[in-house]
């Protein structure tokens, strides 16, 4: 078996546990299904790229993308615990290099981005099929922000468990980054009808470029700036791809 495909299966029996799937479906429905339809009455429908939504849809949609991000922290887990318990060196005395870890991580997170993604597509699917528009141009589309998306915040989450040493700092400044990111967005409410100077910070916000790729996808919305904001979540992972990267293969374990 090769090397990477060893590593994958090890980060996958670590991380797929009973315990991060229902984390992972429990979490996303009480915000569909509980704040989703209590808000409904209130917010009658919500813009979004020349198509109207019902709020339930809208917020179904962007848990998507949220959840996306939510599981790559597991890829600066992974790392952070190897880290402290000493496993990057056990790994390293196998047939292993640094090239093997950090692409395993990478393919990992992809995973389990897709993964992410597919559940949460399946259990919102009741609240956003009258509105859906799948097609086959659409579908690429969607497997293109779980994919990028997950490589991104994986990164993110690589980067900041490299420069961190303490399990307080770890904690503290990973869920603040991941927190900020998912309320600053537009995966709860629109970024266009948002105030100044929020609406620009959501612009800022990578996770706003996620959310609007899955609804594009997922609603057949695909507009000029939809792909500017493709564009845009590629390059962004790319750059912090490449910072991982470096800061792995230099890292003192």
């Amino acid at each position: 078996m090769h090397p990477i495909i060893r590593l994958v299966n090890r980060n996958l029996t670590i991380s797929l546990n009973p315990g991060f799937l229902i984390w992972q479906i429990i979490f996303p429905l009480i915000y569909i299904f509980v704040a989703g339809f209590a808000y409904g009455p209130l917010i009658n429908q919500v813009p979004f790229a020349g198509k109207d939504l019902d709020y339930p849809a809208f917020l179904a949609s962007g848990m998507i993308g949220f959840n996306i991000m939510n599981s790559t922290l597991i890829s600066g887990i992974l790392i952070w615990n190897d880290r402290r318990h000493g496993m990057f060196e056990q790994i390293m005395s196998g047939p292993f290099t640094r090239s093997h870890y950090i692409l395993s991580n990478i393919c990992t997170i992809g995973i389990i981005g897709l993964v992410s993604a597919s559940l949460i597509a399946v259990v919102g699917y009741p609240v956003i099929f009258q509105s859906a528009e799948f097609s086959l141009a659409t579908i690429p589309i969607l497997i293109f922000g779980a994919v990028v998306g997950s490589i991104l915040f994986g990164s993110l989450a690589s980067i900041i468990s490299t420069r961190l040493r303490s399990s307080e700092g770890f904690n503290v400044i990973i869920n603040t980054v991941f927190l900020f990111f998912a309320f600053v967005s537009s995966a709860f409410y629109p970024a266009d009808t948002a105030p100044e100077p929020l609406r620009t910070a959501f612009y800022l916000n990578p996770l706003t470029y996620l959310v609007d790729i899955i609804r594009a996808g997922i609603f057949g919305t695909i507009t000029e700036f939809v792909i500017y904001e493709m564009i845009i979540l590629a390059a962004l992972a790319t750059v912090l791809f490449i910072i991982a990267s470096k800061l792995l293969t230099r890292l003192d374990f």
